[in-house]
């Protein structure tokens, strides 16, 4: 996933900046100041300042404090409005270079800022970072707010979007004064002043309530960990496990019990795992009672940031918010979301009841081989049933399995030998430069003829004080207006094991790193002028489309015989036990794609309403239970991947109304491993045709295009049912 929380903050927000914003520039008007006015001693001091003097100016960790984020904002603030300002009322004639490249240029100080903030507080925030981020971020809206709403530099930008035919621009500078032009559209820059008034109060505080959700989950999240008093509800646990939650205790000062943290989704890991299916139960509710109601409530939250999207749609002269947001994706229409996501969840729902029968049967022979009563299956005894289900039908477990999924090997015979066969990339670890946590590792990245493409930091474990889930983001932004290379960040949130064990992965662990770092890739190859259109700044439903093609090498026979080693004796996975964890993978699909699919049904229903139907706050979790029955995707073993006090995506993250983009980009991905297996697998000449044509690109070009430049036709859904096991099986004699 990308981390979109920078860029609901930054891109079309923060000038120059995007999905995976760039830094922006020096000033582009000769007669703005050269530097900042003086500063206080301590400001003079601030190392946010001025650009990094780090190799791609990686940021000096070591030097950043949490004081320094107030003064660099506040100095990017109005560093920035000078910038602007001095464009949107130069007497000279509008031009390309004095508008466009000029918007382009500005913000540099306050872009740079934003990125280390936002990475630093998503990944290792504190309670003072909280407080800034709380105060600043209506700051900043309110601050681009004044940027898209000048009507003087409004009309700059359209006097050159009509004039755009005989401005003989090269296609990238084209396509940049289009997204201009459209970003000032969907910002309001035709809005009457009292509606301009209007959408400022909304975005305010739709940014206040959005840093409030964030928080709240961060803390739910922390405050719902189960705590265990005997050991003996953890069998099933390995011993790693175990430690690792003695050892979570511990840091919660709780000597002597074990903790069980909860990661961001409806469904826990050690469900899977845990023998006890009380503790499983237990678990389970801690889960999904997570920021609805107590001191920690969302639902209120959630209630309001509804009202004001809507009611921004409205001011802009949508009938929804997801009209508004999907006319600049790749979806364009609620319409064509609802009919792949109910097609879609027809097929995950038949599949997933039939996962259910099985589950059902194996809980009830259980039972009457040990003469005790059968129980109805229950969403905390799914993932605990499916894995013997599946260890039956494939006779493996992951006790066996894990042993050569230990990180280490995943990550450099698996992730970054996937990478060098495919770009013929190399990586070399460096220690010399500072990170902001212990167990952070940063490594140079290198192309095929030893030319320095960027950093790569790695952050893979889980913390109290860290968001959950798995990310992507960018610290440095490439960008060849600057000539800056990038530094890019992957975080993971891997259980730590107590000092000395292994780090042992299960296979969606193994899964994830390569699918993060397929967004890293998008970041490090990106080959683009401008910042707005570099890297990963492309719609949702495109942007996760480069991560979920490079999930598929994590499958490939030859990758994972590379990495897939004892780290004990560095014996590779016997064949017969890679055959099985590859042909394994199908299982549960039916469940994997239904709770996506209802977590994406969700954020539509929350998104396609009017301001007059959304409901108070102590009507959101019957919303929510309406809108899946209403879809015909409530089945209750089966709850949605995310309900909605815990549905970051949807109010925290950046993708309202777009978390359908997973699976709309898995289209892509899957058509797009179709082909590479159609033209020899993993090979450098695919490798380099589809980072010229995809990976290079940003959106230099709508996405849409893009994949039918790499591709050839537009995509198609059959690939993803083939791969997912969805396709309706084949019926001989009949059409």
């Amino acid at each position: 996933m990308i981390n979109m929380l920078l860029s609901l903050l930054l891109a079309g927000r923060v000038l120059a900046a995007s999905a995976a914003p760039a830094t922006s520039a020096a000033p582009a008007v000769s007669s703005l100041p050269s530097a900042l006015p003086a500063q206080p001693a301590v400001a003079r001091d601030n190392p946010l300042l001025h650009a990094s003097e780090l190799p791609f100016h990686y940021p000096p960790f070591d030097k950043i404090t949490d004081a320094d984020f107030r003064p660099a904002f506040e100095a990017g603030m109005a560093r920035q409005r000078k910038e602007v300002e001095a464009i949107a009322n130069n007497p000279q004639p509008p031009t390309f270079d004095n508008t466009i490249v000029a918007l382009e240029r500005s913000g540099r100080l306050l872009t740079r800022v934003s990125q280390v903030f936002f990475n630093l507080n998503a990944s290792n925030t504190d309670d003072e970072m909280q407080k800034i981020e709380a105060e600043m971020s209506p700051k900043l809206a309110a601050h681009q707010d004044a940027i898209m709403l000048n009507p003087a530099l409004f009309a700059r930008v359209e006097s050159l979007y009509k004039s755009r035919d005989s401005l003989g621009l090269d296609p990238e500078s084209a396509q940049l004064l289009d997204r201009y032009y459209q970003n000032f559209l969907r910002s309001g820059a035709r809005l009457s002043e009292t509606d301009k008034a209007e959408l400022k109060k909304i975005n305010e505080e739709i940014s206040s309530l959005m840093t409030r959700f964030e928080q709240n989950l961060l803390k739910a999240t922390k405050a719902g960990a189960v705590v265990v008093d005997d050991v003996k509800e953890l069998d099933g646990f390995s011993a790693e496990q175990i430690g690792a939650a003695a050892q979570a205790a511990k840091a919660r000062g709780l000597s002597g019990k074990w903790v069980i943290t909860l990661q961001n989704t409806t469904i826990q890991p050690p469900l899977e795992q845990l023998k006890n299916r009380a503790l499983r139960e237990r678990i389970y509710k801690a889960s999904i009672s997570r920021a609805d109601g107590g001191p920690y409530d969302n639902t209120a939250v959630v209630a309001r940031i509804v009202v004001l999207r809507a009611r921004k749609a409205a001011l802009l002269g949508y009938p929804n918010f997801a009209a508004y947001s999907l006319a600049d994706e790749g979806a364009r229409t609620p319409e064509a979301v609802n009919k792949m996501l109910a097609g879609l969840s027809r097929a995950a729902l038949r599949k997933a009841r039939g996962e259910a029968a099985d589950i059902q049967k194996l809980i009830d022979r259980q039972a009457k081989a040990a003469h005790t009563r059968p129980f109805r299956l229950e969403p905390w005894d799914w993932a605990f049933y499916a894995r013997q289900v599946r260890k039956a039908r494939y006779d493996f477990g992951d006790a066996q399995v894990k042993p050569y999924f230990e990180l280490d090997h995943v990550l450099k015979d698996g992730v970054f030998y996937a990478a060098h066969e495919l770009y013929g990339i190399t990586f070399k670890e460096r220690t010399d430069l500072p990170v902001y946590r212990a167990g952070v590792r940063v490594f140079d990245i290198f192309d095929a003829d030893g030319s320095p493409l960027g950093l790569l930091i790695r952050d893979d474990f889980k913390r109290d004080n860290k968001n959950g889930g798995a990310w992507m983001d960018a610290y440095v932004s490439q960008s060849g207006l600057f000539d800056q290379k990038p530094v890019i960040v992957n975080n993971l949130n891997i259980p730590q094991p107590p000092p000395g064990q292994p780090v042992l992965l299960t296979f969606d662990e193994v899964t994830t790193m390569f699918h993060e770092f397929g967004h890293a890739l998008h970041g490090l190859f990106s080959n683009v002028k401008y910042p707005l259109l570099a890297g990963t700044s492309v719609p949702p439903d495109f942007v996760e489309y480069p991560s979920q093609f490079n999930e598929m090498w994590a499958r490939d026979p030859q990758v994972v015989a590379h990495f897939a080693k004892d780290y004990r004796t560095g014996a590779p996975m016997p064949k017969e036990l890679l055959d099985k964890v590859i042909a394994a993978q199908n299982y549960g699909e039916g469940y994997a794609t239904a709770e996506y699919l209802e977590a994406a049904i969700l954020d539509q229903a929350w998104h396609q309403i009017t301001a007059k139907q959304a409901p108070k706050a102590s009507g959101v979790m019957a919303f929510e239970r309406r809108a899946l029955k209403r879809a015909g995707v409530a089945y209750a073993p089966v709850p949605p991947r995310y309900h909605t006090p815990y549905f970051a995506h949807a109010f925290d993250e950046g993708y309202e109304a777009a978390y359908y983009a997973y699976v709309w980009s898995e289209v892509l991905a899957r058509d797009t491993g179709h082909w590479f297996h159609t033209h020899g697998g993993i090979s450098r000449a695919n490798g380099d045709f589809f980072r010229a044509k995809i990976l290079s690109r940003g959106r230099t070009l709508e996405p849409g295009v893009l994949f039918e430049q790499f591709y050839g036709r537009p995509p198609e859904i059959g690939p993803l049912l083939k791969y997912r096991d969805l396709a309706m099986p084949t019926v001989k004699g009949k059409n």
